[in-house]
């Protein structure tokens, strides 16, 4: 894969074989959840936001068992996921639509599972960044004030405290556009953002 591959696919399984070997368990669970969470938001799985937040804490290893996932490979899971809710978001727009021409219906379904498919690349790019860019921070940045925002943001999922986080990296001698530009941008953001787990020590 090239990095010109990596910053424009549309389809999130090619970008999850490449991080075979390379991603840890915990960002491909992750992953996995923040799926979830998307499909919990339009209503299109049973689990519940304890379901996941459960899972989340076991992905930070606040709890100590794992009921679901023992043993799994990780890629897999995640590659699984991202197929079940492209396939879901596809079959439930279909369903919604209720158009009698079957033409029409793959059409839509095809629209909608890119469409997912999109949105499943901007969270893997979310989680891991930019491979093909080696970052690396200076321990001057991670002043109290920056750690204790990105601890917050991390704890509280409050990520529109990113570009406060931002001006407090800028405060402490980052000049890294690809940090500063993460921050300030419109995300999507979820827990496992790769700049808040770096300056976590998170992997």
């Amino acid at each position: 894969m090239t990095e010109a591959e990596w910053l424009m696919a549309t389809d999130p399984i090619p970008l999850l074989e490449f991080l075979r070997d390379r991603a840890s368990d915990r960002k491909l669970r992750l992953f996995a959840l923040a799926c979830s969470r998307r499909a919990l938001s339009h209503g299109r799985i049973a689990w519940t936001v304890s379901a996941i937040e459960a899972n989340e804490q076991y992905a930070d290893e606040q709890v100590s068992t794992d009921s679901t996932n023992r043993d799994s490979d990780f890629v897999t899971l995640a590659i699984e996921t991202a197929r079940q809710f492209a396939d879901t978001e596809a079959w439930n727009t279909v369903v919604n639509a209720a158009n009698p021409d079957y033409a029409v219906e793959i059409a839509t379904q095809n629209a909608a599972r890119a469409a997912e498919g999109v949105a499943h690349c901007d969270l893997v790019r979310e989680l891991f960044g930019n491979p093909f860019h080696s970052i690396s921070h200076d321990p001057a940045w991670r002043t109290e004030a920056v750690v204790g925002l990105a601890a917050g943001v991390y704890a509280d999922r409050a990520f529109d405290r990113l570009p406060v986080l931002a001006d407090a990296l800028e405060d402490a001698g980052c000049a890294d556009a690809d940090i500063l530009t993460h921050c300030r941008g419109p995300g999507p953001h979820v827990r496992g953002c790769w700049v808040v787990d770096l300056l976590l020590g998170k992997s």
